[in-house]
């Protein structure tokens, strides 16, 4: 299983990166399968860098926030627009109850009718499991303002977790119980942001991550107002092994 991290900044697209967007590919033994984890402002873009975007075999959305879901706006576009003709079948979209509505609200003019030309809306829900090519994802809700999931994929017998935006909660430990990758919010900073219930700080990611038994620790979704090596450094205290950032751009073995 190879991730490829699209888009890391939190809450907006930062200097150096989209918002939020994770591109996870495994092949079946006849084809690579591509699956997408959340699609926020400007990850579309980046996203043509590692793949055709018109190729994903599934789109996942976390939850609703623009930062996570907003560029569908734009692969619409670019799956009905594309000079060789409309994108065929409809790309599944598994996401919160609202996205397809939220969609309709987002692009003026469109009906639901010729946008689910292009998207087959799946709601997700808490410990939904689904199986697409080589992977089985299990989705879990978490500890946000909204409905918010994180995502267990797992392919070859290899697991990735993903938290999604949560604060600590039992479910990114169920998620990343014994996963090679937990991939973790970590826009709070420890000892300044103190409103619960919304992100991770590095501190508590890595809290999650050891009570998962987790063997590997990335740490995404940093604000470009915070230095990453600060949050490294909460995590640090807790971690006993390497504390990854993710970078933009940059592909890793799973």
């Amino acid at each position: 299983m190879k991730l490829t991290i699209v888009g890391c900044s939190g809450s907006f697209a930062g200097p150096a990166s989209p918002a939020s967007c994770y591109l996870v590919q495994a092949h079946d033994g006849e084809r690579e399968w591509s699956i997408v984890l959340d699609l926020g402002n400007g990850a579309l873009g980046a996203l043509q860098r590692h793949l055709d975007p018109a190729a994903a075999d599934a789109l996942f959305l976390s939850h609703l926030h623009p930062d996570h879901c907003i560029d569908l706006a734009g692969l619409y576009v670019f799956r009905t627009y594309h000079p060789r003709g409309p994108a065929t079948p409809p790309m599944p979209v598994h996401g919160p109850a609202p996205a397809r509505d939220g969609m309709l609200a987002t692009f003026e003019g469109l009906d639901r009718a010729t946008l689910e030309r292009q998207f087959s809306f799946q709601r997700l829900s808490d410990e939904k499991r689904l199986e697409i090519g080589p992977f089985t994802l299990t989705a879990r809700r978490v500890n946000h303002p909204v409905e918010a999931y994180g995502f267990r994929v797992e392919a070859g017998g290899r697991v990735l977790a993903y938290t999604g935006d949560t604060d600590t909660c039992d479910a990114i430990v169920d998620l990343a119980r014994d996963a090679d990758l937990l991939l973790a919010d970590s826009a709070f900073v420890e000892g300044r942001d103190d409103t619960p219930g919304i992100h991770l700080s590095g501190k508590r990611a890595a809290e999650a991550a050891v009570a998962a038994g987790a063997r590997r620790l990335m740490l995404t979704h940093i604000p470009a107002w915070n230095d990453p090596d600060v949050c490294r450094a909460d995590a640090a205290t807790i971690w006993p092994g390497e504390v990854e950032l993710a970078r933009p751009d940059a592909a890793y073995d799973i």
